[in-house]
This record gives structure tokens, C-alpha cells and sequence, in this order.
């Protein structure tokens, strides 16, 4: 195969083209800080030669559309558009081993970081013999700006959870504001879990050997524009990631999460069968097939909102789902129905007819769900 010559590039077109330091920028609905974000980290590191790698979760606010627009006036900013997946913590990492970059930030497009904390963070990068530099709010010239009593509690106590998987006395766990050479993305890419909206503690949970950390302190500043992502479906994720590096090792999350619902399940199967037999009684089979449906519907409605939440259904998706779920446990609710009449004729407990139904369909709707309903790589 013939030899392609390389054309030999300037030293100023050599920087442009490679950039030191990639600043990963994840967003959701940002549209409205990004051209001052990128204003403020260019007027920061004038000397550096840097990119900004913005990866949305498909906003529907045209945040990606904005970058893209930017983008081609200004070739440093790049965009990577997520459909179909959401988090804060898997878009960091996909932004990291998007970029050639040796140096990695991570900073919220939010404004709330202190880009002039970006510099100082590669310098030390660049002097020490250590493998990430972590923005600390805690640390003697740090500040929380203006967080209410509320949220710095539930900080404090989201800090002190975390440290359990720490092997490192980090004094902000929870920042989300950071630099590592890129060779931590790299080593540790594979184990890291991607759950939740702290890609810190995910590293630091994860790496081998332990991460060598300096910290700089930074105030926190004032969002802008848009709306904070901290709420219910935040922790759900973060408590989620503690246990995956708990013991998610041995038992998967998501099975952990489906046996839970499948319980709760079981609870509505035979509340609803209780009400057939007592309140209203209309016969054992018709309180049945009632009590099995009515299971059958809440257990897909919470599995989309808290076992398959990176996976979530919405809209028409989320109709096509349920009647596809009903449709393909269908075969596991005539076992169901037909396990639990038959114990029911041979001795007349209902209960323990309707519990032996319920648990037989368990298994089937499973591995249903896994395979048709809701399609991940980590079902």
C-alpha cells in the first residue's frame, strides 16, 4: 500500500488543530448560558489551547442546535447530541473519550463554576505528580454562594454518604467541577457505573490504583438561566450509583429494583384480589384476572420510572410500552391464573393461591420486560 505524505501544518494551525485541554460541558435545556459560557472560558485561558466538548441529552430548548451554530464560527466548541439516554455522569464520560486532548475538565454549563479556576487546575496538572485536580467549595477561600440552609444540608449529608466509598479525604466528594489527565477517563472507562450526576465519586469509587488529588478552592456562583437538575429522580440516582459500587458488583442494580417493584406488585395484586373476594365480591376468577392486570400496570408504570429510568418510555412510546408489557406477560398471567385455580379448588385459601399465581408470573415478566419492553445494554 502506497505511502500518504502528511501535509506539514504551522505551529499556530498544529495548535488549533490540538488542543491541550478539553472541557467536557454536559447539558440539559442550557441554551440560555452557553455563548457566555463560552465567552467567559475563552477570556480565562488565553494562553491554552483548548476545546469544549458539549454533550446534550437532546434538550428540547435547542440547546444543541445553539452549539452547533457556534460551533461553525468558532471550530474549538464541538457537539455530541444523546437520544434516546439522559445523565450527567455517563455524558461526562462519553465527552472525555470523545477528545485527544491530554488534559480533561468537567464543569456544569450552568455558570456556576469558576472558569478562572480552569488555568491554575492545568498548571497544576502540569507540575505535580498527580492525577486529577478537584474544585473544592469547602476548603479555606471556597464558598456554597448563596445555597440555602436545606440544600447545605443535604449536601453535608450527600458529602459524608459518599465518603464511604472513598479512599481519598476529599473535602467535596460532591463537586462536579474538576480536571484529570485523560488517561484516568481511559483506565477506568469500563468499570465506571455512568449512574447518577456525580462523575467524581464514580472515579474516585473506581480507580485503580487510587487516584493522587490536589484540590483548589472555588466559590460557587449563580445560575442564570434555566433550572437546577438537583430533584427526586437526582437522588434516586446517586443512591443508585452508592449501591452499584456497594454491592451491585454481586447484585445487579436493575434486578435489586425489579424484585422491589415485582414486591409492591405482589402488594397491589393481592390488595386488588382482596377487594374482588370482600368488598365487591364478584368470584374468585373474574377478582383474579382484575387483581392480575391492576399488578400488571403498576408494576410497568414504576419499572419505567425508577428500574429502566436511564431507558424511560414517554409519550406514544410510552402507551406502545404498556401494551406491549400487558401483551407479553399475558403469557405469564394465564400460568398466573391458572396456578393459583388450581390451588385455590384443591384446599380454598385464596391467599396463598393468589401469592403462588403472582410469584410464578414474576420470572416471565422479566425476562419479557429485559428482552422486548425496555432495551439496554445493562438489562
Amino acid at each position: 500500500m502506497a505511502e500518504v505524505d502528511t501535509p506539514q501544518l504551522s505551529s499556530a494551525k498544529r495548535a488549533s488543530c490540538s488542543p491541550i485541554l478539553a472541557i467536557v460541558v454536559p447539558t440539559y435545556r442550557e441554551a440560555g448560558n452557553l455563548e457566555e459560557l463560552f465567552r467567559r472560558i475563552d477570556a480565562a485561558l488565553t494562553d491554552v489551547a483548548w476545546e469544549v466538548v458539549v454533550v446534550d441529552d437532546d434538550s428540547p430548548d435547542g440547546t444543541a442546535d445553539l452549539a452547533r451554530r457556534i460551533a461553525r464560527q468558532d471550530p474549538r466548541i464541538r457537539i455530541l447530541r444523546r437520544v434516546g439516554r439522559r445523565g450527567l455522569s455517563s455524558a461526562c464520560v462519553e465527552g472525555a473519550l470523545a477528545t485527544a486532548a491530554p488534559f480533561v475538565a468537567v464543569m456544569d454549563a450552568d455558570l456556576q463554576h469558576d472558569e478562572t479556576r480552569l488555568g491554575p487546575m492545568l498548571a497544576r496538572l502540569r507540575q505535580d505528580d498527580i492525577d486529577i485536580v478537584v474544585g473544592t467549595r469547602y476548603a479555606a477561600g471556597g464558598s456554597v454562594g448563596d445555597w440555602g440552609a436545606g440544600r447545605q444540608a443535604i449536601s453535608r449529608w450527600a458529602g459524608r454518604l459518599s465518603r464511604w466509598l472513598l479512599r481519598a479525604a476529599l473535602t467535596d466528594p460532591m463537586s462536579g467541577f474538576f480536571m484529570a489527565r485523560r488517561e484516568v477517563f481511559d483506565r477506568n472507562a469500563g468499570r465506571l457505573s455512568g449512574r447518577g450526576f456525580k462523575i467524581l465519586l464514580d472515579l474516585f469509587a473506581t480507580a485503580e490504583p487510587p487516584l493522587r488529588f490536589a484540590e483548589i478552592p472555588y466559590r460557587f456562583g449563580l445560575r442564570q438561566h434555566g433550572e437546577s437538575k438537583l430533584d427526586r429522580r437526582v437522588a434516586l440516582d446517586f443512591l443508585a450509583m452508592l449501591f452499584d459500587k456497594t454491592v451491585g458488583r454481586r447484585v445487579p442494580l436493575r434486578f435489586v429494583l425489579f424484585a422491589t417493584v415485582g414486591g409492591t406488585g405482589i402488594l397491589v395484586h393481592m390488595l386488588t384480589l382482596w377487594a374482588g373476594m370482600e368488598l365487591v365480591p364478584v368470584g374468585f376468577r373474574p377478582a383474579m384476572i382484575v387483581a392480575t392486570l391492576a399488578a400488571m400496570v403498576s408494576n410497568f408504570i414504576l419499572n419505567n420510572a425508577v428500574t429502566w429510568r436511564d431507558a424511560r418510555l414517554r409519550g406514544a412510546a410510552w402507551v406502545r410500552g404498556l401494551i406491549a408489557f400487558c401483551l407479553l406477560c399475558g403469557v405469564g398471567a394465564v400460568a398466573n391464573i391458572g396456578v393459583a385455580s388450581a390451588l385455590f379448588l384443591e384446599d380454598g385459601d385464596w391467599w396463598v393461591a393468589g401469592a403462588a399465581g403472582a410469584l410464578v408470573g414474576v420470572v416471565w415478566n422479566y425476562a419479557m420486560a429485559t428482552t422486548f419492553v425496555w432495551r439496554t445494554p445493562s438489562a
